[in-house]
């Protein structure tokens, strides 16, 4: 850094930014790849699993939600969203209900921690015949438990109108 003329003012940033390096320093210790910052009440794993299945202009979902612990979930919500439109007045089970036309949100129940297993099948109309659509399944709420792992909670899928079971 040149400060020439305006010494002053060169020792004046110097130490501002000698003040920001430090910070930088402190904020960043641990915060590497992988490295997750302070957990906020107790702490769980929701996974979800199974599968997914599209034939003339019909949706089958089974799906897993699973907690890998350590903390028990009261409680928790999973969210699947399709590309494709669903036809209007389908049923859905009692924990399930419907946040638009092409979203389906469902309770998992208590899920006990390390191995707390909740079970769901849906078995849907699309609007239409698509001959493929995407679905996103992921946590919507979790009753207050952090996850700090949420990459086994979320997935997308692509399932083509074949009626093969497409596993996530």
């Amino acid at each position: 850094m040149i400060c020439g003329y305006f010494g002053p003012m060169c020792v004046m940033r110097k130490g501002v930014l000698g003040v920001v390096l430090a910070a930088v320093v402190v904020m960043g210790a641990g915060t590497g790849a992988g490295a997750v910052g302070p957990v906020a009440g107790p702490e769980a794993d929701l996974a979800h699993h199974g599968h997914v299945s599209l034939w003339d202009g019909r949706v089958g979902v089974w799906l897993v939600s699973e907690n890998l612990g350590p903390a028990d979930v009261p409680e928790a919500t999973v969210r699947l969203a399709f590309s494709e439109p669903m036809a209007g007045g389908q049923e859905l089970p009692p924990a399930c209900l419907w946040s638009s036309d092409r979203v389906v949100s469902c309770r998992t129940g208590e899920l006990s921690a390390a191995g707390g297993v909740g079970e769901l099948a849906l078995g849907l109309r699309t609007a239409g015949l698509p001959d493929e659509l995407t679905v996103e399944i992921s946590t919507a709420w979790r009753d207050g438990v952090t996850d700090r792992n949420p990459r086994n909670d979320r997935h997308r899928v692509l399932v083509l109108a074949t009626g093969d079971p497409y596993v996530f």
